[in-house]
C-alpha cells in the first residue's frame, strides 16, 4: 500500500481548540492529515486570533491560511474535510471518538493532568505536557516546557513538571499574564494587538480592574462576557510590543506540533 495514500488516511482528532491545540492542528493539516478538533462549550481561550476554537462562535475561523468550522455532529466531518476545512466539534468528553475511529487521539487540553485520555482510545494516543505518563496512560508526550527540550518527543516517563510559573518571554515571566482579581464576568476594555502600557486597565471583572503589570502589546484577551474566577489566566501582555505576533502561531505552538508530526510519522510513515 502506498505509505503517503494511508497518511492522507489518518483521521487525527485533538482534543481541545485553543492556541496550543491549534498550532498542532495547523501543523497537521498542512502536512495532508485529516484533523477533527473537540472543544467545550465555553473555551477560555486568551490568545483568540489565532486558536480555532473561536470557530464556535462565528461558525468559522481562519489561522494563517487555514480555516476551521464548527459542525454540530461528527456525520458533518467528512463534508469539512472535503470541502478543505478543519471540523470543530463541541465534545468535552471525546464522545465523538466512537463514530469517528480516529487513528490518533491527542489531547492538547493543557489542565496539567489527564482528564480522561488513555493508551487504546485509538492506535496511537498522545498527550501535551504535564499530566501524562508515556508507556502508561498514553502512548507519547510532548514535552510544552519552554526551554531546551521544547517539542521533544517522549516514549517512556513523564514531561517536565508543571512549574506554575509561564515561560519567559524576553525575559518577563509571571508579569506578563493577565488573571482575573475576582469571580465575575469578564468584561474587556482593550483589543487584542492594541499596546498597553504598565498599570494600564485592559478589562474588568465586574467592578475590578484588570490592570497591565508590564508594558508591550496585548496579545491575548478572554471573550466579552466569559465568567471567570478569580485567578483565572484572563489574557497576555507580550513585552516585545510586536504586533504582527498577535496573529500569528506561536514558536512553541509550532514546535510541539512539529513533535506531534513526528511522533505520528514515526508510527505510520512505514
Amino acid at each position: 500500500m502506498n505509505n503517503a495514500m494511508t497518511l492522507n488516511s489518518l483521521c487525527v482528532m485533538i482534543r481541545g481548540g485553543g492556541e496550543m491545540a491549534s498550532g498542532v492542528a495547523h501543523r497537521l493539516f498542512r502536512a495532508h492529515l485529516k484533523v477533527v478538533m473537540t472543544e467545550i462549550s465555553q473555551p477560555l481561550c486568551v490568545r483568540r486570533t489565532v486558536s480555532f476554537c473561536e470557530a464556535l462562535f462565528g461558525k468559522a475561523q481562519e489561522v494563517e491560511g487555514v480555516t476551521a468550522r464548527f459542525v454540530s455532529s461528527p456525520q458533518e466531518v467528512s463534508s469539512m474535510w472535503d470541502e478543505g476545512m478543519i471540523p470543530l466539534l463541541i465534545d468535552p468528553e471525546g464522545k465523538s471518538r466512537d463514530a469517528l475511529k480516529p487513528t490518533v487521539i491527542v489531547d492538547a487540553i493543557l489542565a496539567k493532568r489527564n482528564t480522561g485520555t488513555h493508551t487504546g482510545d485509538a492506535p496511537l494516543v498522545i498527550g501535551l505536557g504535564p499530566g501524562f505518563w508515556a508507556g502508561r496512560d498514553v502512548d507519547v508526550v510532548i514535552e510544552t516546557n519552554r526551554g531546551h527540550d521544547l517539542g521533544r518527543v517522549i516514549y517512556d516517563g513523564p514531561a517536565e513538571a508543571n512549574t506554575g510559573v509561564p515561560g519567559a518571554i524576553s525575559g518577563v515571566t509571571a508579569q506578563r499574564v493577565l488573571r482575573a482579581p475576582r469571580n465575575g464576568a469578564f468584561r474587556p476594555e482593550k483589543e487584542i494587538g492594541e499596546i498597553v502600557a504598565e498599570g494600564e486597565t485592559v478589562a474588568w471583572v465586574e467592578d475590578e480592574p484588570v490592570t497591565a503589570a508590564i508594558s508591550g502589546v496585548l496579545r491575548g484577551l478572554l471573550r466579552e462576557g466569559t465568567m471567570v474566577h478569580k485567578g483565572l489566566k484572563s489574557g497576555d501582555v507580550d513585552p516585545r510590543g510586536k504586533r504582527e505576533n498577535c496573529f500569528t502561531i506561536s514558536d512553541k505552538a509550532r514546535a510541539v506540533g512539529g513533535g506531534v508530526l513526528e511522533a505520528i510519522l514515526a508510527r505510520f510513515n512505514l
